[in-house]
């Protein structure tokens, strides 16, 4: 009898911690930066960057845009499958004050010749050790490779991603944006 009561109480505690462990994963993987006061835009749009022909960029001219800052290397498997939906996402959102900046965080001679291959919609900029700086000071706490950011036309960082990201995620997070 007893053990009628407990299997089903134990099937049902496994899947709550189960459900309990993904939510956990997710909300690692997708944060809302707004509960994290602590970090800002202010280091993107100080830095320069040298874009794939080797001349610096400052990213002060994106100010007052919404930017999407996916930052990925060309060795970077999950970076170049999301390539296609930041390419469309670009293309969709263009004329709606939305920008994608790619920050390779790789070598910039790498980097050129893949685009050669696999050319994007939006800039890229390419330096292995600022890029990398740019990532942490902008919540990249973990180092991971693809790493996204989106900051809204005010200049405030609203979301992170950690890992792949996707066209309907980017969409999710950008769309009540642009009624601001």
């Amino acid at each position: 009898m007893l053990n009628k009561i407990l299997k089903p109480l134990f099937f049902i505690a496994l899947i709550v911690s189960v459900v309990a462990a993904t939510l956990v994963l997710l909300k690692g993987q997708f944060s809302n930066a707004d509960a994290d006061s602590k970090l800002s835009s202010s280091p993107l749009y100080a830095a320069n960057l040298p874009d794939i022909s080797g001349k610096m960029q400052n990213f002060g001219e994106y100010q007052n845009k919404i930017i999407i800052v996916n930052f990925w290397a060309t060795w970077c498997p999950p970076c170049k499958e999301e390539m296609p939906e930041l390419i469309a996402l670009q293309q969709s959102y263009k004329d709606k004050n939305v920008i994608v900046l790619g920050i390779a965080i790789d070598d910039p001679a790498m980097v050129a010749e893949y685009l050669k291959t696999s050319p994007v919609n939006y800039p890229v900029f390419a330096d292995e050790s600022k890029g990398s700086l740019l990532g942490e000071q902008l919540g990249n706490d973990k180092g991971v490779l693809p790493y996204t950011v989106i900051i809204n036309a005010d200049g405030k960082v609203v979301n992170t991603h950690f890992g792949r990201i996707n066209k309907t995620i980017l969409e999710a997070a950008i769309n009540p944006l642009l009624s601001l």
